[in-house]
C-alpha cells in the first residue's frame, strides 16, 4: 500500500478523526462509476448526508474527503437536533464529463443496498434533478424535486441558516443582531452563496463577492450593481474594513496562510470543513476573530432534506432553521464559560448528544435481554 492509503486507514481505525462505522467502495465499470460511501455514526438514527461529485486527484483523496465529510455530518445533525447520524458519499470524476443517468442509477443501487443505514441528498456537483434519478433506484433519497415528492433545492435554507449564524455573531460581538452597515465578504456565490447575498442585501449589509466562475459573479452584479467584486479569495480576505468573512465554496478556507491575513472580525460561512487542520480554531481565537462553527450554521439544508422524509413542510423547516440563531449564541456562551474556542464548544455539545444516544441504545439492549 502507498503511504497515502496507510494515512487513510490510520484515520479510519486509529486517529481521533476516525471511528467510522462503515466505509463502502463502489464501482460499476459499465457506467464508469467510482464512489465512496462513508457512514460515521448511526447513534442518533440513519446516517444522513449529501453526495459530492468531484474530480479528485486520487482515489485516496476521495476516501479521505468522504471520511472527513461524514464525520462532520454526525456533528452537524447532532447540533441541528435531528434524529440522524452522519454519512457522506463522493462520486469520483468531473460531473461535466462523466455524469449520466445510467451512472446515477448505478449509484442509487449501491445506496439502496445499505438498507436505509445511509440517506443521501445533494452536495457539490449534484442537483435536485440528479436526486430524482437516484431515487428511482433508492427510496432513501432526499433533495428531490417537488414533482417527485421532494423538497427541492436545499440551498435555500442552507443560506438562511448561515444568515441566522451571522445575526447571532453580530449579536454576540456588537450587541445587535443585524448586518446593517456591516461589510461582508462572500467567497463562492454558487448554489448557497447567491442566496446568502440576497439575505445580506435585504438586511442592509455592504457586500463584496468573489468566485472562480465569472458567470456566477455576473449573475450577482447584473441583479445588484452595488455589490463589489474582489479579484480572488486572497484579495477578499485582505479587504480593508471587512467585518465578516463568509467562505461558501470548498473546505480548508481557514489555514496557516489565510488566518494571519484575515481582516474580518467574524468568520461565518456555508462551506464544510473550513478549518484546514486542528489548531486553526485556536489561531482564530488568538487573533480575536469570532468563528461560527461551519457545521452549525450551514445546517439549514440538512434540516430541510431530513424533513422531506416525513412529508415536507417549508414553514416547519424554516422555523427549525431559525433556531440556528439560538444554537450559535449558546455555543458562544459555552465557549466563554469553558474558556475554549467556539469550534471546540460545539464539538463538546455534539459529542455529548451522540454519547447519550449510544448510552441509551446500550441500556435498551440490556433491558431487552
Amino acid at each position: 500500500m502507498t503511504d497515502v492509503t496507510d494515512g487513510v486507514l490510520h484515520t479510519l481505525f486509529q486517529s481521533d478523526q476516525g471511528g467510522h462505522e462503515q466505509v463502502v467502495l463502489c464501482q460499476d465499470r459499465a457506467t464508469g462509476l467510482k464512489a465512496v460511501i462513508a457512514i460515521h455514526s448511526t447513534a442518533l438514527g440513519p446516517a444522513l448526508g449529501g453526495t459530492r461529485f468531484y474530480p479528485y486527484a486520487t482515489e485516496e483523496a476521495a476516501v479521505a474527503d468522504a471520511l472527513n465529510l461524514a464525520r462532520g455530518m454526525s456533528y452537524k445533525n447532532a447540533m441541528a437536533g435531528l434524529e440522524h447520524g452522519g454519512g457522506k458519499a463522493v462520486i469520483i470524476g468531473d460531473p461535466e464529463q462523466i455524469k449520466t443517468e445510467e451512472l446515477l442509477l448505478a449509484y442509487g443501487r449501491f445506496v439502496a443496498s445499505l438498507g436505509g443505514r445511509y440517506v443521501t441528498a445533494c452536495d457539490v456537483g449534484t442537483y435536485v434533478a440528479d436526486m430524482d434519478v437516484v431515487s428511482r433506484e433508492c427510496r432513501w433519497t432526499t433533495g428531490r424535486s417537488p414533482e417527485n415528492g421532494g423538497a427541492g433545492d436545499s440551498s435555500v435554507l442552507t443560506s438562511y441558516g448561515v444568515f441566522q449564524g451571522m445575526r447571532a455573531s453580530a449579536q454576540h460581538l456588537w450587541g445587535d443582531p443585524t448586518l446593517r452597515g456591516r461589510k461582508v465578504g462572500v467567497a463562492g456565490v454558487g448554489k448557497v452563496g447567491h442566496y446568502l447575498v440576497e439575505h445580506l442585501l435585504e438586511d442592509g449589509a455592504e457586500v463584496v463577492i468573489t468566485d472562480v466562475r465569472a458567470d456566477a459573479v455576473r449573475r450577482i452584479t447584473e441583479a445588484h450593481p452595488e455589490v463589489a467584486v474582489a479579484e480572488d479569495t486572497d484579495a477578499l480576505i485582505r479587504t480593508e474594513g471587512l467585518d465578516i468573512y463568509a467562505p461558501c465554496a470548498l473546505g480548508g478556507a481557514l489555514n496557516d496562510d489565510t488566518v494571519p491575513v484575515l481582516t474580518a472580525k467574524v468568520v461565518c460561512g456555508a462551506a464544510n470543513n473550513q478549518l484546514a487542520h486542528a489548531g486553526v480554531e485556536k489561531d482564530l481565537a488568538d487573533r480575536k476573530i469570532l468563528y461560527a462553527p461551519d457545521y452549525v450554521v450551514n445546517a439549514g439544508g440538512v434540516i430541510q432534506v431530513a424533513d422531506e422524509l416525513h412529508g415536507f413542510d417549508f414553514d416547519r423547516c424554516k422555523a427549525k432553521a431559525s433556531k440556528i440563531f439560538d444554537t450559535t449564541l449558546a455555543i458562544f456562551a459555552r465557549a466563554k464559560e469553558d474558556g475554549i474556542p467556539p469550534a471546540a464548544a460545539a464539538d463538546r455539545i455534539a459529542e455529548q448528544r451522540m454519547a447519550e444516544a449510544r448510552s441509551g441504545q446500550v441500556l435498551g439492549k440490556t433491558a431487552q435481554v
